[in-house]
């Protein structure tokens, strides 16, 4: 039996969660007594499905079971996290923790959603305060990494590590507050943007649509990767930080802001708001834009993990961490097998990849089949420290065939046969499958290069022992049916 994680409380965040953990190769339980909860967390799972997978470059766990359950002590049988995202009633959550201390295991970590509880609060009275935490996610909690992991005093530190270790295990950013405050850290900031936006809304100064693009258009893209401080580090020029506080700082003193000041929530303001935001998008429904949302987002963090940044960086170290039971090899030495076909690719489709007829577009097939050259490369020793001491290969001709199509969240597989491999010449068949189907076939020819003269040479002695000892097991199989085909050959 895998991990399991139970689920109190199925709404947005809790649908969320419901997403990451399973996902991510856990069973999860849920407990809601909303008779729309199936229906509703099924949805999320959906748009789940259809974004996280292609997040990374490597295939997720095979995914875990939903169940859902009538009672608290079902669901939370032999969980070892749960998670309690119940709505912002102190009354409402401390008789959930009541409940729970009645049937869940010690040993599970028991993480509370609140934005703006301390966690002092949700422990009072409990038998075991210990097990609760703050474990406040960021909408949708499947996509994005940071949490706020908030602790006291009756945390132990085995519990603090421990749910550390099943955050990170779920992709996540786990920012350990070890003082409490309310409202934690990072919805202070966004309550301080918040005020300032209804006083503008409120004084005529900008609609919500205004707004929301001074965020999207400007610092909300350099916060994204950067933060704040790091931002206007950046902005103090070569001096640094403290030039930037020399020359904005007095600028604190000025009366520029409202942020100790709220405008009164008047029928009229309310109406302005939500009059704006009808006309800025109700021409989708939420489910149309949490999908959007969903792809814009995948399509930033892909941004990042291409330069190893930001929470592109904590995706790149989640891809590392379950790579290993995906399959996938760093080394032949790791191959069990040296007579089959390589797998040098398990990985999902990002909705990225799509084009205008909803499947994988052309130059990703290209893309797909690159990597997978690089990862028989990384076998054989030509990894990245071989190619800092400058020599590497360099594909010399290529010859892709399209034959079916492959779809966002789809999980494709590449296995690769070398044909060639003596001197200074790689030649590689891929095969992507789909679900079994044949999907693309790529056919590749590389020349071994000095990268400082950049003309071909033949690699270093291992290199090139390596490269022919995986041609010479391969011999053996039979000739892929395309090999060597021309364009427009028959199938």
């Amino acid at each position: 039996m895998g991990k399991i994680a139970a689920i109190i409380g199925g709404g947005v965040i809790g649908g969320g969660w419901a997403a990451r953990f399973a996902l991510n190769g856990w069973q999860v339980r849920v407990f809601d007594p909303d008779p729309e909860a199936k229906r509703k967390i099924g949805e999320v799972m959906e748009n789940a499905r259809l974004s996280l997978p292609g997040l990374g470059n490597v295939a997720l766990p095979q995914e875990g079971s939903v169940t859902f359950h009538d009672t608290i002590a079902e669901a939370v049988a032999g969980a070892d996290w749960v998670q309690e995202s119940v709505p912002e009633r102190l009354d409402l959550k401390q008789k959930v923790y009541g409940e729970l201390m009645a049937h869940v295991p010690e040993g599970a970590v028991i993480g509370s959603s609140t934005s703006g509880y301390k966690p002092s609060e949700l422990q009072a009275g409990l038998a075991r305060p210990g097990q609760v935490v703050v474990a406040h996610p960021f909408n949708p909690v499947y996509l994005l990494p940071l949490v706020e992991l908030v602790t006291t005093e009756a945390n132990e530190a085995e519990r603090v590590d421990r749910a550390k270790e099943i955050l990170t295990g779920l992709g996540m950013y786990p920012l350990h507050l070890r003082r409490e405050i309310d409202a934690h850290v990072a919805d202070r900031f966004l309550e301080a943007v918040w005020r300032e936006a209804l006083w503008l809304v409120r004084d005529g100064i900008a609609t919500t649509e205004e707004i929301d693009n001074a965020i999207r258009y400007g610092f909300g893209l350099r916060w994204a990767q950067m933060g704040l401080f790091e931002t206007y580090r950046v902005a103090g020029g070569e001096a640094g930080m403290r030039h930037f506080i020399a020359q904005f700082g007095p600028c604190l003193k000025w009366p520029w802001t409202k942020l100790m000041d709220v405008p009164d929530l008047t029928d009229d303001l309310i109406d302005a708001i939500a009059d704006q935001s009808d006309a800025q998008s109700g021409a989708h429904s939420i489910r149309e834009l949490e999908r959007i949302r969903d792809a814009n987002l995948v399509g930033i963090l892909r941004a990042l993990s291409r330069e190893n940044w930001g929470a592109g960086a904590l995706q790149k170290a989640h891809d590392d961490r379950i790579e290993p039971a995906s399959g996938l090899v760093r080394h032949m030495d790791e191959l069990s097998d040296l007579s089959q076909p390589v797998l040098s690719a398990r990985r999902a489709v990002p909705l990225e990849w799509l084009d205008y007829n909803g499947h994988m577009t052309e130059s990703r097939y290209l893309e797909a089949f690159a990597d997978a050259t690089d990862r028989v490369m990384q076998m054989i020793g030509c990894d990245a420290d071989y190619i800092a001491a400058g020599q590497s290969y360099f594909t010399a001709e290529t010859h892709i065939r399209h034959i079916d199509e492959s779809k966002a969240g789809e999980v494709i597989d590449i296995r690769t046969q070398v044909i060639e491999g003596k001197g200074k010449k790689m030649r590689l068949f891929h095969e992507m499958r789909a679900g079994g189907r044949l999907v693309a076939t790529g056919e590749h020819f590389l020349l071994h290069v000095n990268l400082e003269t950049r003309r071909s040479e033949p690699p270093t002695p291992q290199v090139e022992a390596a490269l022919v000892k995986l041609a010479e097991a391969h011999a053996a199989l039979p000739a892929p049916e395309a090999l060597g085909r021309g364009i427009g050959a028959a199938r």
